[in-house]
């Protein structure tokens, strides 16, 4: 029988792209283990996007200053602001006039009185709401306690290896730095994640893809969400 793993970095907030691999997948590995990356145009480890009156805005948590090479699982949220508050009253603001911000706030609310020290453990919690949202049911262990080696795409297969998995699920984004030959030696399927965004009603004038999941939650509820996240009601 056919295991499907993803395997991805938990990122803040995600957007519903992120949620959709894991409707094809048996397992999650939450890749803990691997360099923490910001202040580039590939860094969601501790941002995301929600739109307001003048486009899309980064919503960012603050992280303590760490070397380079830091893993993520290392990374602690900075104690110098009061960003939990500066991020609610930022959601709270733009969202207010969203159509379901009565209901879906409170789970915000939730979400940024949550406390903790480390970033993983934040992202983890902004993902489990939004999976009990989105009614999604995934297994998922940490790289980190695989003792996994190799590096880049070798690294992944030895990942799959260890947690029996057969199928490699992958976002696109990793096409331009995948290498195909580990994973034909290791007798391991590679799919790549089909999703088209889906377009729905958005505040703010014209509509932008890939916010925050939390600005489809905003606009079209919980049930409508799932609908639309699952393919039946774009």
């Amino acid at each position: 029988m056919n295991k499907t793993v993803v395997i991805h970095q938990p990122d803040f907030l995600p957007h519903i792209g992120f949620f959709h691999r894991f409707l094809y997948a048996d397992l999650w590995v939450i890749l803990d283990n691997v360099q923490f990356i910001h202040k580039t145009s590939k860094s969601w480890h501790n941002r995301d996007k929600i739109k307001t009156p003048q486009g899309e805005k980064w919503i960012t948590l603050p992280i303590k200053k760490c070397p380079r090479n830091t893993n993520i699982r290392e990374v602690f949220l900075s104690t110098e602001t009061n960003w939990r508050n500066d991020h609610l009253n930022l959601i709270k603001e733009n969202y207010k006039k969203a159509p379901y911000f009565s209901a879906i706030f409170p789970r915000i609310e939730e979400l940024y009185h949550f406390k903790c020290n480390k970033m993983i453990n934040f992202n983890l919690k902004s993902i489990n709401m939004l999976l009990k949202l989105f009614d999604i049911k995934i297994s998922s262990t940490f790289a980190s306690t695989l003792n996994s080696v190799g590096r880049k795409n070798e690294l992944l297969v030895d990942i799959l290896k260890k947690v029996g998995g057969s199928v490699y699920l992958s976002g696109l984004g990793a096409k331009s730095y995948f290498d195909q030959k580990p994973f034909d030696n290791a007798n391991i399927k590679v799919v790549w994640q089909d999703f088209k965004h889906p377009v729905y009603p958005q505040l703010h004038g014209k509509f932008i893809p890939y916010l925050s999941s939390v600005d489809l939650l905003m606009n079209c509820g919980i049930e409508k969400s799932r609908k639309i996240l699952k393919g039946g009601d774009n």
